[in-house]
């Protein structure tokens, strides 16, 4: 699989600055899980770019992502990548059964959500945003009240994990790419490798 392409394929159906931002915001901290987990950061990393590529023309569910997958494997996307993309959605009725696959659905929603977070800041800084913000404002159901909290708290329990660390991963991940999600880095060129 190729980065450069899987960009050009987003860009290609996502006009919408801030859900090009979240594929990158996704890409990046699907990437930092799989360095952590030991397994490709390639192959994470697109899969987390692509998830919702297909948004903007179809965002009823199942639509979003049901036929992305049909353009995803019309273009050799490997199956894992296009199942893994397909489980992110509870109603396509998808199991997540691969370690990618529940990664991809614990870091979705948190990732959108760290992002408002930081947004809501005067500085509009991921590097001010810490567990304890984010733990708060999940409590505030009308602060970004499309995000789903169930999804956030019920991926971690698919994996095992303990919400605190994966937040604190989760916001590490983002401030690696802070300049690129205009969230208080220096300007980046997005990757292209």
């Amino acid at each position: 699989m190729d980065r450069a392409a899987a960009h050009a394929l987003l860009c290609e159906y996502t006009q919408g600055e801030s859900l090009r931002k979240h594929g990158l915001a996704v890409e990046s901290a699907m990437q930092a899980y799989a360095r952590k987990l030991g397994d490709d950061e390639g192959k994470w990393g697109i899969t987390g770019l692509l998830h919702d590529f297909d948004y903007e023309r179809w965002p009823t569910s199942p639509d979003h992502p049901v036929k992305g997958s049909l353009i995803l494997r019309e273009r050799g996307y490997p199956d894992d990548v296009v199942v893994a993309i397909l489980g992110h959605n509870n109603d396509t009725g998808v199991a997540r059964e691969t370690l990618m696959a529940k990664t991809l659905y614990a870091v979705d929603e948190l990732a959108g959500f760290i992002t408002a977070v930081a947004l809501v800041r005067p500085s509009k800084s991921i590097h001010e945003v810490e567990v304890a913000s984010v733990k708060k404002k999940l409590k505030d159901k009308a602060f970004a009240r499309g995000v789903n909290r169930l999804d956030i708290h019920r991926s971690v329990e698919e994996l095992g994990w303990e919400l605190d660390p994966h937040i604190a991963f989760t916001i590490e991940a983002l401030k690696s790419i802070a300049g690129l999600l205009g969230l208080g880095g220096q300007a980046q060129a997005a990757p292209t490798g």
